[in-house]
Parts: structure tokens; sequence; C-alpha cells
């Protein structure tokens, strides 16, 4: 669940199933929990398309004082945006509390799953996110910890490829075309990226390399349009490297026929 203000004023809004954090933090001290090693989507970049809802695994360690019970607090994975977790641009935090396996009398390893909807976004959140934690004992006392590492979430990017005539004769000329699209979680739906380096590759049938013949950029609607010569039979594909709000992508390579 995606939320825009600062902590104090809209943690309310995060009643989440079996993990609910309070409105305000009640009356008295933090449960002395400390996080570490956490861990989301395995430090992997998230990739969020234009409609789709994102379910990834965290993992992380609570630390806690041997009279503070596993059970007298719980606890979960936060990913944020801003300067701090507590003051927080965009916070999403982990549908249910984290499962904690027992180590020590001090220290537990837990795991949740953090869901992020692309409909909670805005095309502006697409960047570096930070990775966080929350506790919250039984008299509602919250325990916010930021700066847990950073993690890369990104607008999931999509890349076509046609090359003709098919067949072509050997030194004839071939028109590869193609566009870049990229998610706009804004409007649902997936919208041209324009002015991007795009590489055309050709692989060699019976070969499984691609090698790249030229970089081009797209157009003003995200097309690409190039010749190349034909000289023997394989598959074209145009290949995007990403950026750090856009995933990578390569179309699926498209067989030409030199006869």
């Amino acid at each position: 669940m995606r939320i825009r203000a600062t902590v104090a004023a809209v943690s309310g809004a995060l009643a989440l199933s079996a993990f609910a954090v309070p409105a305000a933090h009640a009356a008295g001290t933090a449960p002395d929990v400390t996080f570490s090693q956490a861990k989301v989507n395995a430090g992997k970049a998230i990739t969020i398309g234009a409609t789709s809802q994102v379910a990834v695994k965290a993992t992380y360690t609570v630390t806690h004082p041997a009279a503070l019970s596993l059970s007298s607090f719980q606890s979960g994975p936060a990913l944020y945006r801003g300067t701090s977790v507590t003051n927080p641009d965009t916070l999403v935090v982990s549908d249910d509390a984290g499962a904690c396996t027992k180590v020590t009398s001090t220290t537990a390893n837990c795991s949740a799953v953090i869901t992020i909807p692309a409909s909670d976004l805005y095309n502006s959140d697409a960047g570096t996110w930070n990775v966080g934690g929350v506790a919250v004992d039984k008299a509602e006392h919250i325990k916010w910890q930021g700066g847990l590492g950073t993690l890369p979430v990104r607008r999931t990017a999509k890349l076509t490829v046609d090359a003709a005539p098919e067949p072509v004769k050997k030194g004839k000329t071939l028109t590869v075309t193609g566009k870049l699209t990229r998610a706009n979680w804004e409007s649902g739906s997936y919208g041209a990226f324009t002015a991007q380096p795009v590489s055309l590759q050709f692989r060699k049938a019976g070969t499984s390399t691609y090698t790249t013949l030229k970089t081009l950029k797209t157009d003003s609607k995200g097309a690409l349009k190039t010749t190349v010569t034909a000289t023997t039979d394989g598959y074209y594909r145009y290949s995007f490297t990403g950026t750090s709000t856009t995933s990578a992508v390569s179309a699926a390579g498209d067989y030409v026929d030199v006869k």
C-alpha cells in the first residue's frame, strides 16, 4: 500500500490484515528492536508493468533484549522514498507481519511479502528506493528504522522488431523497424519511450550469440527504423540496456531467410 505523507499523519492507513500499524505513536517507549541484514527481492531490481501487481519476498533479522519476548511485538519490512522512513515521500510496508524464527534469546530471522500495485504508483516513483523496517508492540508503541539498503524500482519496458522483406535475396536491403515503450503507471498503459539508444543486433542461424550491428535512437513516437544488407540467414532484434528508472529489454529475434 502506497502512502504519500508523513508517517505520523498517515500510518493509520496501514491497517494490514495481520499487521496493524497504529495511526500515531502511543505514549511510552518504542520497542527496543533493531533490524539488520534486510534484503528485499533478493537485492534484485523490482520491475513493475503498467497494470501489474508485484509481490516480492523480504528477509531480515531482528535483535531485541532477552527480556523482550518475540511474541510481544510484530515486525515487518518497509520500502520508502524520501529523506527518511519517518518522513517519506512514498512508503510501502509488508502485507502482514513478518514470520519470525528464533535463533537465539535475542535474535530472530524473519520473512514477509511486500506487494506493490502499479495503480498505487506515480511515474516519478521509479528509481532508487530505501529499505527499512517497523516494529509494533502490543501497547501500540512503534519503532521505525531506515537506512537498511537501497533497491531499484523500475518501469517495465517493451520492445518490438520486424525485418522485411522476408525472404530476401542475398545482397539486398532489409528494413528493420521496431518500437520501444514503457509502463505508464498513472494511465495504466504503455507509452512511447523517446530519444533512447537502442542496438540493432544479429544472430547467425545455428549460433547462439547476438552481435551489435549499429545503435540508433527512438523517435518522438518511440519508433525505430534502419536498413542493413542481407548476407546470411539469421535473426534480427533490437536490444535496450535500460535506465535507472526503466528495465532492460530485448525483442524476440525475427528470423530472415536469405536466398
